[in-house]
């Protein structure tokens, strides 16, 4: 990585009641936007918007509410083509600190933009992830009522990652705005008021020359027909990497024509969570 500035989360129309620690936005960083934009519309059915910061960003849009970013940056940046979750958390450089503390890696940030302040980080592991401090787009709150997008944190060990992960963002600490972290059939469950927004599994490899199989954070969409999504990755570019059956419903590992890792998934009817 390099000095350059994060990709931000897009500027807020509003600061919807999002708990600290929760996942709060997540970005694509592709070398062409308008390439991203196609294959992510055919993919998953989104729209896009332009932002005001410029024609290398847009927000993808599904049912009309905002879902994700993507930046063009890849290139300008000199970053692997990827997506990244963001955290919320309310006080940015406290959570800096709480990250340097724990032997991490800032990697970019903070930096200052008008709707709030941004970082990138990697966790000891090197998985990438974001930390937000500021507004957010109206219509994010669909995190909190089953929205369409979940986590899943690929790492080496589940539990020692949701020690740091708990210590930065401040899960589970008793207060009342908090995430909360269960552990369910050997792997680590964070919850937003109830709804399952992300899980921590174990086995990942960090020397694995697959980027699949290294410690990463997968973001995963809803589709309502997944031979469908499957269908038009591949016939755009993309590749499906893995294909299989989890208790919330059928998924596929998809690789971007760009090389961005991400899973769709069908959920079944009334389950929620990542697969």
């Amino acid at each position: 990585m390099t000095n350059e500035q994060p990709p931000p989360a897009p500027a807020g129309t509003s600061v919807p009641d999002v708990p600290r620690g929760a996942p709060c936005w997540a970005q694509l960083t592709a070398r062409d936007l308008r390439s991203a934009e196609k294959f992510y519309g055919s993919v998953l059915g989104w729209d896009f918007r332009n932002t005001t910061l410029g024609d290398h960003f847009a927000v993808a849009l599904s049912s009309g509410r905002p879902v994700a970013g993507i930046a063009g940056l890849a290139t300008d940046l000199q970053i692997a083509v990827g997506w990244t979750p963001y955290f919320f958390v309310p006080q940015l450089d406290e959570a800096a600190a709480r990250i340097r503390e724990r032997s991490a890696t800032v990697a970019l940030g903070p930096v200052a933009f008008a709707s709030g302040r941004a970082l990138l980080a990697a966790d000891r592991d090197g998985a990438v992830f974001g930390v937000w401090d500021g507004r957010l787009p109206t219509g994010w709150e669909t995190w909190n009522d089953q929205g369409p997008i979940t986590l899943r944190l690929r790492t080496r060990d589940a539990f020692e990652a949701a020690i740091f992960y708990g210590g930065v963002l401040t899960w589970a600490d008793g207060s009342p705005d908090h995430c909360t972290v269960d552990y369910e059939h050997e792997e680590v469950v964070v919850r937003s008021r109830g709804a399952v927004v992300a899980r921590l599994s174990s086995g990942a490899v960090e020397a694995a020359p697959d980027p699949a199989i290294r410690p990463h954070w997968d973001v995963q969409f809803t589709v309502a027909d997944l031979d469908a999504a499957v269908a038009a990755a591949r016939d755009l570019g993309g590749a499906l990497v893995k294909r299989g059956t989890s208790p919330v419903g059928d998924y596929a590992e998809l690789r971007d024509p760009e090389g961005g890792l991400f899973t769709a998934v069908h959920l079944l009817p009334g389950s929620a969570g990542p697969a």
